[in-house]
């Protein structure tokens, strides 16, 4: 069961997803990426070399070449061993500071879906390989 509960922060709304009790290693970027790529998805590390100070634990990108949304993870976020996902896309299917605090990677799928993120059957960066090789 999930709690949706929309924060007005300025003009930008944060979605905040709340789950009972679920434990998994979806803050792991391995298990993250993993995670999406059985979902169908075109997905890359792209960076989990921040310092011991930044919140920020790794960055992926999903779909290259069609939305390239970059997803963030944040450590300690809003709280102490709380984690939460910053997607970024230059506001062009998510808006600009779209946040959601989740244990479910189906949870991340379906807003992937929502926003409509293609996933690898509807790739131009797969499929423009696989016709011409």
């Amino acid at each position: 069961m999930h709690l949706e509960l929309p924060i007005r922060l300025g003009e930008l709304e944060k979605e905040v997803m709340l789950s009972n009790n679920q434990k998994n290693k979806l803050k792991t970027a391995g298990y993250f990426i993993k995670r999406l790529k059985d979902a169908g998805y075109v997905t890359f590390r792209m960076f989990d070399k921040y310092g011991d100070h930044d919140a920020r634990k790794w960055t992926v990108l999903v779909d290259p070449s069609g939305a390239s949304v970059y997803i963030t993870c944040f450590e300690n976020r809003p709280f102490k061993d709380e984690y939460l996902f910053s997607f970024e896309d230059g506001n062009q299917r998510f808006p600009r500071g779209y946040v959601l605090k989740t244990n479910s990677v189906e949870v991340v799928v379906q807003r992937l879906v929502d926003h409509n993120v293609l996933q690898v059957e509807d790739s131009e960066f797969l499929n423009k390989y696989k016709k011409n090789g």
